[in-house]
């Protein structure tokens, strides 16, 4: 009887049996605990802008003084992708995803202790570096476990959570400081995910399609069989491992050059508009005279508009395909944002505006995301994850910099969004362009897996 029920289960290769599949009940317990991570991310990257005022008027320090923090942490995250992205392709995911979230964590654990900036940057810089050390892997693991028809669609679903955390930071901040203190608000986001740790470690397996190219064949034989147990790997990849994979050089080989700065450039643009934006729009639309309240929520608007704006590029992509969507939604998001700038006479219309600049502009941004993931091959998506948010994490530097200078040099406000709906321009041409370029990698992929 055993005999029997084995010769029904019938073998394919590992392409078929994670890619051909349905979206399984372990596969989204994956994702939504990756989702999770990046949530923590969103909220630790905009608290830091939602608390600068508190932290000004305690310290006794100018507001434009923050712009070193604003910009040192992200440039720690930049190093985190950097460094612990091509460590993802050549150690495993997941270790280097458990190291990461716990120097998050414990060092951002020690922010309530500093009382001078100096103190303040070198904790944002370590926890940064962890927490971008994260994204690649959490990134790659998605893309991995999602089948290829949905996979760009389920990564940037995921990395939604990085918006979602944003708009729970201003919702939790608007809520704990004026009662607990700034300081309240980073022992939640640096105590929540140190118990997640423990959940995430247990739950979340390693890369199968790594441990596949890696040689432990009994390790992702067991983890397809939680995936699909009608199924039996048969120990083939029908896809062959790339040249270079684990290394920069990989990144420009076999006609990917093109679409990889292309996929850096719509990155730098894209997250330099965006923490440009949630580092100073409080402090601006206050000056402004609109109230902190309604500055905070103009952020929270912009997220959540992100996080709608993901899902409905989304449903767009599906039939149209990734490029004009997420190209247009870039155009749309950089006009919104140059309007943005004229509405700060009513508060309700500085709301509904910034509402609509995320609904475009960070929901393109989700969905490059997932662009992103899917145009590498396993063996260097990590990496190639990596580089593309590192240099997106230099947009993210630049911009509250730039938005220092500019706001020091007394821009009207009209004229500094009409500049960062410029920034958006540069990327929905980015994006364009990405399209051929994918078009080229396609087509040598399919030259290779025929000849192997």
């Amino acid at each position: 009887m055993r005999m029997e029920e084995n010769s029904k289960v019938r073998e394919a290769d590992l392409e078929a049996l994670l890619d051909d599949g349905r979206l399984g009940p372990f596969q989204i317990l994956i994702i939504a605990l990756c989702g999770v991570m990046a949530m923590i991310d969103g909220f630790d990257t905009q608290v830091i802008g939602l608390v600068a005022p508190s932290i000004a008027a305690a310290w006794h320090v100018p507001a434009p003084a923050f712009g070193p923090v604003f910009s040192l942490g992200l440039f720690g995250g930049l190093l985190g992708v950097l460094t612990l992205g091509t460590a993802g392709d050549r150690f495993g995911r997941k270790p280097v995803l458990l190291g990461s979230i716990f120097l998050f964590a414990s060092v951002s654990l020690l922010t309530p202790f500093t009382h001078s900036l100096p103190q303040l940057i070198a904790v944002r810089v370590i926890s940064g570096f962890g927490l971008g050390g994260a994204l690649p892997g959490l990134i790659a693991v998605t893309s991995e476990y999602a089948p290829r028809k949905i996979r760009t669609n389920v990564t940037a679903l995921m990395y939604c959570g990085f918006p979602l955390g944003s708009v729970l930071a201003g919702v939790v901040s608007a809520q704990l400081i004026p009662v607990y203190g700034w300081p309240s608000v980073f022992y939640l986001g640096s105590l929540v995910p140190l118990a997640l740790l423990p959940v995430f470690a247990l739950v979340v397996p390693e890369s199968v399609r790594f441990l596949a190219i890696k040689g432990q064949k009994d390790k992702a034989s067991r983890i397809l069989a939680r995936i699909n147990p009608d199924a039996r790997w048969s120990g083939a990849m029908a896809t062959p491992r790339v040249h270079g994979g684990g290394s920069l050089a990989g990144l420009f080989a076999d006609g990917r050059a093109l679409g990889t700065l292309l996929l850096w450039l719509t990155l730098f643009m894209s997250l330099l508009l965006t923490v440009f934006l949630v580092s100073w729009v409080p402090l601006v639309a206050h000056a402004a005279g609109l109230g902190i309240k309604t500055a905070v929520l103009a952020v929270s608007a912009f997220n959540l508009g992100g996080i709608l704006g993901c899902f409905l590029i989304g449903r767009i992509t599906r039939v149209l395909g990734p490029t004009i969507p997420i190209s247009l939604g870039y155009a749309l998001g950089g006009v919104c944002v140059a309007v943005l700038g004229f509405a700060s006479q009513s508060g309700s219309a500085f709301l509904l505006t910034a509402f609509v600049a995320g609904l475009f502009a960070v929901g393109a941004q989700m969905s490059a995301i997932g662009l992103v993931a899917s145009f590498y091959d396993t063996s260097m998506r990590s990496t190639g994850v990596g580089w593309a948010l590192g240099s997106g994490r230099v947009g993210a530097v630049v911009g509250p910099l730039i938005g220092g200078v500019l706001i020091g040099m007394g821009m009207p406000m009209p004229a500094l969004f009409l500049v960062a709906g410029c920034v958006s321009l540069v990327a929905a041409l980015a994006i364009l362009g990405l399209g051929r370029a994918s078009r080229r990698v396609q087509a040598q992929a399919a030259i290779d897996a025929a000849a192997a």
